[in-house]
């Protein structure tokens, strides 16, 4: 399947529509408004430089619309009645912005006019997007259907479940690349000839393999040594499903059923799609505007920094961020410029390395206001677990392995585990804050978005930082 092709597709198909759509309606405008304003012709209104501005930019604020409803972000396995209602409801939203910005500045003989032209441009935006929409979503639901678009999926596990996950995926855009053993060959009812490996061998199939998604099949969900193995694969930063049937013991599980076939993902979470994406835009916003407005702070601080101890403003150090991938890190520098030499130590009340300046700088966390260059670049956000060592990820994996959860999103300024739990010194109160951490994972919204920041707010003013 190519995602990407499949979204250029709907992008494409909106922007059409739109444009169609808008142009109909200024056909209207003219018959009810616009010749009573001076214009002669259709032509010439069509042709007006408001009208000809209308038709290039009105497509692109749908599309912009679109974007942050959600509807391009999962381009496949699309359902039907998610469709139409998002649509609709993304339709009501722009048709309604759209009236009071331009259509509300025309000057009819009845009033009456206004709900013609509202009601009939809804109409048609919504039925020509919908109709393209369906369109090009059954023809890719044909593609799948026929297998000629797949997924690669790797089965973890010989048994009699991994042999009837074999009989239902191809029904529905899944390409079974291999099988797993997980234990013995007795008992598999998969063929040696499907058999690709056992797990010691994942590490190698991951990278020899083109893996989409994981499907762990295991007889017994409540096993430890199955939930021990679901945690191991979380490293390969690929959604893992569950079979529906068993019970689930884990911190998060979407049941998603596709074409009645009930799959509990577990690298999922509960965030939105148009959540994710006016998240990742207000990011982008607010990181400006601080960089922007706050630069003569920035500068004070700088010249505070080289005073207080010889060193570099900014301290740089490698993170490991979305979806496992290592970034640079920018701080002020609060430390001895000597501090790194003693290697990865986590910081202590009263830590003798930290600078009386850069003590003051923890405590209203103003050492971490450099790290929204780090979100406009896109390798943070405001709000998201806090961004570790790789030394540090290697150890807390070996207690918690799920903690490789957290790199499904990105790390963050603020967390809910920095203002419920705050600093941790060692691995283990690292871990007692993933407790948080994992808590925000679930139930990642918005709102509580806002609220941490409320909080982060409030620990800045009242300096209870470190």
């Amino acid at each position: 399947m190519n995602k990407q092709r499949q979204t250029i597709k709907y992008i494409a198909a909106d922007f059409l529509t739109a444009a169609v759509a808008w142009f109909l309606l200024n056909l209207i405008r003219y018959s009810e408004v616009a010749q009573y304003e001076g214009f002669a012709s259709a032509g010439e209104y069509l042709l007006s430089r408001q009208v000809v501005a209308g038709q290039a930019l009105i497509p692109l604020f749908w599309l912009i619309l679109y974007y942050f409803s959600g509807y391009y972000n999962r381009p496949f396995g699309k359902s039907r009645i998610d469709e139409l209602f998002n649509t609709f409801a993304t339709v009501a939203v722009g048709v309604t912005f759209i009236f009071f910005a331009v259509m509300l500045n025309d000057l009819p003989k009845s009033f009456d006019i206004y709900y013609t032209v509202y009601f009939s441009y809804g109409a048609m935006q919504f039925f020509l997007t919908y109709v393209c929409r369906s369109l090009t979503t059954h023809y890719a639901a044909r593609k799948i259907a026929r297998c000629e678009w797949a997924l690669n999926v790797l089965i973890v596990g010989t048994g009699s479940l991994a042999a009837k996950i074999r009989r239902e995926l191809p029904k529905v855009g899944y390409r079974i690349i291999g099988f797993v053993e997980n234990g013995s060959r007795a008992g598999s009812e998969v063929g040696n000839e499907e058999t690709v490996g056992c797990v010691d061998d994942l590490p190698r199939l991951m990278e020899t393999l083109p893996v989409d998604e994981l499907i762990l099949a295991p007889e017994t969900v409540h096993d430890d040594e199955n939930i021990r193995l679901l945690y191991s694969l979380y490293h390969y930063k690929r959604p893992i499903k569950i079979w529906a049937e068993k019970d689930n013991p884990f911190y998060t599980a979407d049941v998603r059923t596709i074409h009645g076939i009930p799959l509990i993902e577990v690298t999922a979470n509960n965030f939105s799609e148009a959540g994710k994406n006016i998240k990742l835009a207000l990011d982008k916003l607010v990181s400006a505007l601080v960089l922007t407005l706050f630069s003569p702070l920035y500068a004070c601080i700088a010249i505070g920094v080289k005073r207080s101890s010889k060193g570099p403003v900014f301290f740089r150090q490698e993170r490991i961020g979305f979806m496992g991938r290592p970034f640079t890190i920018y701080k002020f520098r609060t430390m001895y410029a000597d501090a790194a030499s003693q290697g990865p130590l986590l910081t202590e009340k009263d830590d003798p390395r930290v600078t009386p300046f850069g003590r003051f700088l923890r405590k209203y966390r103003l050492d971490e206001i450099p790290q929204f260059w780090n979100i406009l670049k896109g390798d943070m956000s405001l709000v998201g677990p806090r961004p570790e060592q790789r030394y540090y990820v290697d150890r807390i994996v070996r207690i918690a392995p799920y903690y490789y959860l957290l790199h499904n999103v990105r790390p963050g300024i603020t967390s809910w585990g920095m203002v419920k739990y705050g600093y941790a010194d060692t691995i283990d109160k690292m871990i007692e804050r993933l407790h948080f951490d994992m808590m925000y994972y679930k139930q990642m919204s918005l709102t509580l978005d806002i609220t941490i920041l409320i909080y982060t707010v409030k620990i800045v003013f009242t300096g209870k930082g470190v």
